[in-house]
């Protein structure tokens, strides 16, 4: 890790761990901490993270935002910071300034599209949309035309059908009627839809690995609490097995996670390389937070799932970032698109390469 991303993490962390423990938000049940929260972290500029300086962000590397984004999912946040990230990331590709305040990114699954008219509007549906309620702005990736465009819609001039994912956190569908944007570029020739789904993936593949260091980390503290027959639960043979699988999901995903990231923060392009690194990443850490989470709620019985405990704050949000932009059953589909049309003959060339 470059000295500057250590520091970009760390300033992470350190909001994190003052502004969003997971006890602390279990007891605030108005949710007071989600202001104090955002507040800090848009004084750091970690929101506008990868945007450039002249569009109104921190400029900071692409490496320097995926370590933000791996800090925010040791935590678990509930706060749309990813999906403003994302949202900066996309308008800066066509060279519009981003807002202030939260934003998220539409459309959020593969299959969806948004039109533009000729009149420039926007319409189309797009399912989904990761925390669409709670922005100010949704940046918005349209084809028309003449082509893919980028636009900056509020969120207000849209319809939005309010939904929860698993965790309870928005996950909104957003209906465009008609919409005229705050603001609308052509996106570059080379930038498609599938670049968007691949960026978020990986985010979210940062996400999920976080969260299962975080699962890891809980399960064997209370392994060494829990006292059952006399003796730490974590002296037996089950529980030592049990975890050992949890750690090995854990540093799968991070493995992969991080692998991806890398891949992306030093490519000029979306080529295959990127398209293998971020597409087995997403299908790997979904797999790892479906294993990861049933062991860690397995370690701690009944308790886990309860509303106290903070155990479910980590495991859901895990689950449900499984299915945003492009699930892993989606990712292993084009994935295996990717490697017929290349030929068998290319396929561990690739591999042996990354």
């Amino acid at each position: 890790m470059a000295e500057s991303e250590n520091i970009v993490a760390e300033t992470a962390e350190k909001i994190f761990t003052d502004l969003a423990d997971a006890q602390t938000i279990n007891l605030d049940k108005k949710g007071n901490w989600k202001a104090l929260l955002w507040q800090a972290l848009t004084e750091a500029g970690l929101p506008l993270s990868w945007v450039p300086e002249d569009c109104g962000g921190s400029g900071a590397s692409m490496a320097e935002g995926f370590s933000v984004l791996g800090a925010a999912g040791r935590f678990a946040i509930a706060v749309p910071l990813a999906e403003t990230m994302l949202a900066g990331w996309l308008l800066s590709h066509a060279k519009i300034a981003s807002p202030e305040g939260a934003m998220t990114v539409a459309p959020a699954t593969p299959k969806d599209r948004i039109a533009i008219g000729a009149d420039g509007t926007l319409s189309g549906r797009a399912r989904g949309v990761p925390f669409a309620k709670d922005s100010k702005h949704i940046a918005v990736l349209a084809s028309g035309a003449n082509g893919l465009s980028i636009a900056l819609v509020d969120t207000a001039n849209c319809r939005i059908e309010a939904g929860l994912n698993l965790a309870g956190d928005g996950s909104d569908t957003v209906t465009f009627s008609n919409v005229a944007p705050a603001a609308i570029k052509p996106a570059p020739k080379d930038f498609d839809q599938t670049q968007l789904m691949l960026m978020g993936g990986v985010a979210r593949s940062l996400q999920i690995a976080g969260a299962l260091e975080a699962m890891l980390d809980i399960s064997v503290r209370y392994s060494n609490e829990r006292v059952a027959f006399e003796k730490k639960i974590s002296k037996f043979q089950a529980v030592q097995h049990n975890l050992a699988k949890l750690a090995g999901e854990s540093a799968a995903a991070l493995t992969a996670a991080t692998s991806a990231a890398d891949t992306l923060a030093n490519s000029t392009s979306f080529d295959d390389a990127v398209f293998l690194e971020a597409a087995s990443a997403k299908i790997r850490c979904s797999e790892a937070a479906e294993k990861g989470a049933a062991i860690a709620h397995q370690v701690h019985g009944a308790i886990g799932f309860t509303i106290e405990h903070i155990l479910h704050r980590y495991t859901l949000r895990a689950l449900a970032w499984r299915d945003d932009f492009g699930s892993e059953s989606y990712w292993a589909v084009e994935l295996g698109k990717m490697v017929a049309a290349r030929g068998a003959d290319e396929l561990w060339p690739l591999v042996a390469s990354r």
